[in-house]
């Protein structure tokens, strides 16, 4: 567990599934001591939820007989976000805890209404949520430190083995993450070089967790920041793709990747900027609809070999 907000809500978790606990039994549960409990259980009366602390060796923490949190008002139209949402988090495999999920459904549902409960298990039963791939498997072992680092404002040290480049140690102040084409993106400031860089997950290891704190700078978007640098690094490659389908199929296969969509006229294009082209090549090969690359010729080679080599398994 992270912080003392989420212990407190699991301290009041646990006082609503068992009739009573000990500060012993409490302090174990939330991995911290007896002291901390008693203060836990203080923040909670101070919220007006009725605890009652019975003293003795038979004694303990429980909450007033008849107690029960107010049922959780979702409209159906929140319910189905909610759902949706969880469905997405276990299809993309964000995480390894598809327990701590199943934990959140399970929680969810129990303070639903009725009616609400029946929508919500309808929508898990019978909805299939055909995505793309989240990523490396390394890259999501990396998401949960590097949130941690973001919430608690933590600098962190990591070996960034860069395309064609020596592996070189950086040290930067993680602002935020962003997903993007199959892979996941760290931003913030680089100590290294002074100033503000990104960094793609599947590149980074022997990450550490330092003392040293930071400020985050107010409004900070890393997926801004990205598309800014983009632009400006030297050697990165302008491409401009025809695509033929229509706006919307484009739009719904793309995602959040749709802002490199452009529209001109009755004509759509892919229009960005890419530091590799066989990647790019085998991004585009996945496409369900026909393109045309009209720029630049090393993608249209990078495309012609990646084929060749899909042809060569046959």
């Amino acid at each position: 567990m992270t912080g003392p907000t989420t212990r407190v809500l699991a301290l009041l978790e646990l006082l609503q599934s068992h009739r009573r606990l000990n500060g012993t039994e409490l302090a174990q549960m939330l991995n911290v001591d007896k002291r901390t409990v008693r203060r836990y259980i203080s923040t909670l009366e101070a919220l007006g939820i009725p605890v009652t602390t019975e003293q003795g060796p038979h004694g303990g923490y429980s909450l007033v007989a008849g107690f029960k949190l107010p049922p959780m008002m979702f409209t159906h139209e929140e319910t189905l976000a909610l759902s949706l949402g969880l469905m997405a988090a276990k299809t993309l495999q964000l995480t390894d805890a598809s327990s701590a999920l199943n934990s959140v459904q399970a929680k969810l549902e129990r303070v639903m209404p009725e009616h609400i409960q029946a929508r919500a298990r309808s929508i898990t039963q019978h909805t299939n949520l055909l995505l793309p791939d989240a990523g490396l498997p390394q890259e999501q072992s990396l998401l949960m430190p590097f949130m941690e680092a973001i919430e608690s404002q933590r600098r962190v040290q990591f070996v960034y083995n860069g395309k064609d480049k020596l592996a070189l140690q950086r040290e930067i102040d993680p602002y935020g993450m962003f997903y993007r084409l199959g892979h996941w993106y760290i931003g913030g400031y680089c100590h290294l070089r002074s100033a503000l860089r990104t960094f793609r997950l599947d590149r980074l290891t022997e990450v550490t967790l330092l003392k040293a704190t930071f400020e985050r700078p107010t409004n900070f978007n890393a997926a801004d920041q990205f598309k800014q640098s983009l632009y400006a690094v030297q050697g990165n490659l302008n491409v401009r793709i025809l695509l033929h389908t229509d706006f919307e199929t484009a739009t719904r296969e793309l995602k959040s990747n749709a802002n490199i969509l452009k529209q001109q006229g009755s004509l759509l294009f892919i229009e960005t900027m890419i530091d590799s082209t066989y990647w790019f090549a085998w991004w585009l090969s996945r496409l369900p609809f026909d393109f045309t690359i009209i720029s630049p010729d090393s993608l249209k080679k990078a495309l012609r070999e990646r084929a060749e080599k899909l042809i060569s398994y046959c």
